[in-house]
């Protein structure tokens, strides 16, 4: 019997049965990534600043033009992955592969060389480079594992909500990892320049400090990778033709360059990461800066709070789109982040305010829980559109198109917000900046990042793929599937 005899149904039905402890294992691939991307987007701007000693608007254009280097790695990792093929799979063997070198590259990317400004800006580059490169080689075929582990639509969906709620996890414990960092350096002496400074945050510790905090994260993110590998299984490809779905490189990217519901997606998840990551990075800003020392609770436990809620977001995820659709999920959740960060610009600097201020956090974090598992779905939604239109999936090169999002709207993020600080003048040697830097940050706190919510909610008003329009095309590829695998046997 011809090994293509198995296609549809057999796949399908194996696929429904995964094993619980196989979406736990799917999870940790997620948990380890966001443990990085966390601290990467809260911390990295704040470290290159105040203590790498990069200037603001050279650390913005260093954060923006690395991100031209990923709007093509991206793509080319996810057509590497497609046309991997070894007795692991073609997307699951880098989780093994990577997992040291990613940890490594995440501890020297927060070390501080003992060398002049410019070796340390080259420095700066290079290793923000290496930590993309790896990045994207793990995340993207990470991300199209999701693929080819089970053919089932709503099993899919439920691997991507154990993959989002195991994310928040992750970032949980790294927020976790950072408040007893900062806990326990808070009130003590260090010595810059000669002069004495007392420690009032993160942003003060010294270099070793932040490199050994790091390491501990990147200890952890290696164990998860592994994990992750040993507990997953790439069933759809184990029963299909190692070549089945695949054309030509440059047929995969006309049918992307092509395809319109990827465009507006992709703008989409730029517009939602881009508002995550100005408020993530401006709230180290802010603690220090407008609410001060006696802050009732520290940045970092104000981001720890938000990742709890962000996992009791993920749990509505499939009720509430099952009950609306993606689309409408979407769009709601933009616009509700968007409005409730506007508010956060009009809270007084009082106690009263800082709890209007954490019940703020607390709603638009579950938005973004909520939509979270959704947009990974939405991109699966892509590639089943891609297969109806073009007669092929192109997974890995589908879904390194959420990775790039995610990269292009944590950079623009981190370039707006740094390029904000350096024009209203902040001075991390200042012990009270000045009123219009004040202002400024406020505004990246609250109205600077809904640009991101009108953003998304813009491209997702023409995106096509409502519920409806993807009952139709699964049920087609569904009757084409079956005539194909009727004919091959």
């Amino acid at each position: 019997m011809n090994r293509e005899i198995t296609n549809n149904p057999p796949r399908r039905e194996a696929a429904s049965h995964a094993r619980l402890s196989e979406k736990i294992g799917y999870g940790f691939g997620d948990m380890a990534s966001s443990m990085f991307w966390k601290i990467f987007s809260y911390y990295l701007p704040i470290f290159y600043s105040d203590v790498f000693g990069l200037k603001p608007q050279h650390a913005a254009l260093l954060l923006l033009v690395t991100k031209l280097y990923d709007a093509i790695s991206d793509p080319v990792m996810g057509i590497i992955a497609d046309r991997t093929n070894t007795r692991w799979g073609k997307y699951r063997p880098y989780l093994l592969w990577i997992a040291i070198p990613f940890s490594v590259v995440g501890i020297l990317s927060f070390y501080t060389p003992d060398a002049g400004y410019a070796f340390k800006h080259v420095y700066a580059y290079l290793t923000y480079l290496m930590m993309m490169t790896v990045y994207t080689a793990i995340n993207v075929p990470y991300g199209a594992m999701l693929g080819v582990m089970t053919a089932d639509s709503r099993e899919k969906s439920v691997f991507s909500s154990f993959r989002m709620f195991f994310a928040y996890i992750g970032s949980f414990i790294a927020m976790g990892i950072f408040a007893i960092f900062e806990k326990s350096i808070l009130g003590t002496v260090r010595v810059v320049d000669g002069a004495e400074r007392i420690v009032k945050g993160v942003g003060d510790a010294s270099p070793a400090q932040w490199t050994g905090i790091v390491s501990v994260v990147a200890i952890i993110c290696a164990i998860l990778f592994i994990l992750c590998f040993l507990m997953t299984r790439e069933r759809v490809k184990a029963e299909t033709d190692p070549d089945s779905g695949t054309g030509s490189i440059g047929d995969d990217l006309r049918a992307l360059v092509s395809n319109r519901p990827w465009w507006l997606l992709l703008g989409a998840g730029i517009g939602i990461l881009l508002f995550g990551s100005i408020r993530g990075g401006a709230a180290a800003y802010y603690f220090s800066n407008i609410l001060g020392t006696n802050a009732f609770v520290t940045c970092a436990v104000f981001l720890f709070i938000g990742e709890i809620a962000q996992m009791a977001g993920v749990v509505f995820a499939v009720p509430v789109s099952e009950r609306i659709g993606k689309k409408n999920t979407f769009m709601l959740v933009l616009a509700a982040i968007g409005v409730l960060s506007v508010l956060i610009y009009f809270l007084p600097e009082t106690k009263g305010g800082f709890w209007a201020l954490l019940i703020i956090q607390v709603l638009i974090c579950i938005a973004i829980g909520l939509n979270s598992p959704l947009l990974w779905s939405m991109f699966a939604d892509v590639a089943d559109y891609s297969e109806h239109k073009n007669g092929h999936a192109s997974t890995g090169l589908i879904f390194s198109s959420s990775s790039m999002a995610q990269k292009f709207g944590g950079a623009f993020g981190a370039f707006l917000l740094m390029q904000v600080l350096a024009l209203c003048g902040y001075d991390k040697d200042l012990a009270v900046q000045a009123p219009g830097t004040l202002a400024a940050i406020k505004g990246l706190m609250s109205y600077i990042p809904a640009i991101g919510s009108v953003f998304g909610i813009v491209c997702l008003l023409f995106y096509p793929l409502t519920t409806s329009k993807m009952k139709e095309i699964q049920g087609e590829l569904s009757e084409r599937r079956s005539n194909d695998g009727a004919e091959k046997c």
